[in-house]
């Protein structure tokens, strides 16, 4: 990871992962988890009108292998 990444807003995750493979496997209240082919798996909290937290970002981006990049590009 190279930057500071920018923010991100849930439902622009979701649509990020979904480019990348991710399915919405379940939505438990107002958290979407996501699962690709591959095993990997997150969950996103659908709050609206708030963007992800830095902790949560970051974390969110280890647990699906995203770059600042990736986030900066869309």
């Amino acid at each position: 990871m190279s930057g500071k990444p920018p923010a991100v807003t849930p439902v622009r995750m979701v649509a990020l992962l979904r480019k990348r493979g991710f399915v919405v496997e379940r939505q438990d209240g107002s958290h979407a988890v996501l699962k690709h082919p591959d095993g990997r798996r997150t969950t996103v909290p659908m709050h609206q009108g708030r963007d992800l937290g830095k902790g949560l970002l970051h974390r969110i981006m280890g647990d699906t292998g995203l770059s600042t990049e990736d986030l900066t590009r869309g």
